[in-house]
């Protein structure tokens, strides 16, 4: 388990919270231990944490989203307790506060204790598209030894975000357009939807600065106080 000296050393060296820490640590922990679990492989990793852990985008996350084609939630919930188990073999108290179907899949609320301190992360399980496809990969990572996930294919998951932002968009997902841009990771095909993007942008009241700061690490608080400029100079290198 992760002493309280590397939690305060990696939250120096990553400029955030050690709260931040704590739980990126738990969900290196539970990605680690979940695809070790049987059927596990044929559930997609995805979402803005997918972006942080496989492609090393600067923000941190709070949820795990996946992508399934495995409908029968009692499947799904036996994986995550399984994988609870494990966790909890090293000391770390795990418990699902709340689980249940939703219309367009399945989500359990988990909360993660110790050195006397919660931590909720939040699991999201939508229906799998047909189309949808996967990637196997290492995760290399600061906390413990490299593991393997499956993962929506990058390409998916990258329109996946825009698509997210354009039906939604949440602070973070605007952040997240940004990095993808900054990144190169834009595909032609995806380019197509940054007017979109910039429209979006355009009528948004958020605060930007308000609403990520806690989430990113102070070298990238001057990115986000004038956010909107900022990410309006990104697409603007593109002719719509």
């Amino acid at each position: 388990m992760i002493t309280t000296q590397n939690i305060q050393i990696l939250s120096q060296r990553f400029q955030t919270t050690q709260q931040n820490i704590r739980r990126e640590y738990l969900q290196h922990l539970f990605l680690s231990y979940f695809y070790q679990q049987p059927g596990s492989l044929d559930i997609l990793f995805k979402g803005g944490t997918a972006l942080r852990i496989a492609f090393s985008s600067p923000r941190f996350s709070e949820d795990l989203d996946f992508s399934t084609q495995i409908y029968n939630t009692n499947t799904i919930e036996n994986i995550i307790v399984s994988t609870l188990t494990e966790i909890e073999r090293i000391n770390i108290k795990a418990s699902i506060n709340e689980s249940k179907e939703t219309s367009g899949g399945y989500f359990a609320d988990i909360n993660f204790q110790f050195n006397n301190i919660e931590i909720p992360i939040l699991l999201q399980f939508s229906k799998r598209k047909s189309n949808d496809t996967q990637e196997i990969i290492t995760i290399s990572n600061d906390f413990i030894p490299p593991y393997i996930i499956s993962m929506l294919n990058r390409e998916q998951l990258f329109t996946e975000k825009i698509q997210a932002l354009l039906t939604r968009g949440k602070p973070r997902d605007f952040f997240d357009i940004y990095f993808l841009i900054r990144s190169n990771f834009i595909s032609q095909t995806q380019k197509l939807l940054l007017q979109q993007v910039e429209t979006k942008l355009e009528s948004t009241k958020i605060n930007f600065n308000f609403e990520l700061k806690q989430f990113l690490p102070k070298s990238h608080w001057p990115t986000i106080k004038d956010f909107r400029h900022n990410l309006q100079t990104e697409l603007n290198k593109f002719s719509f």
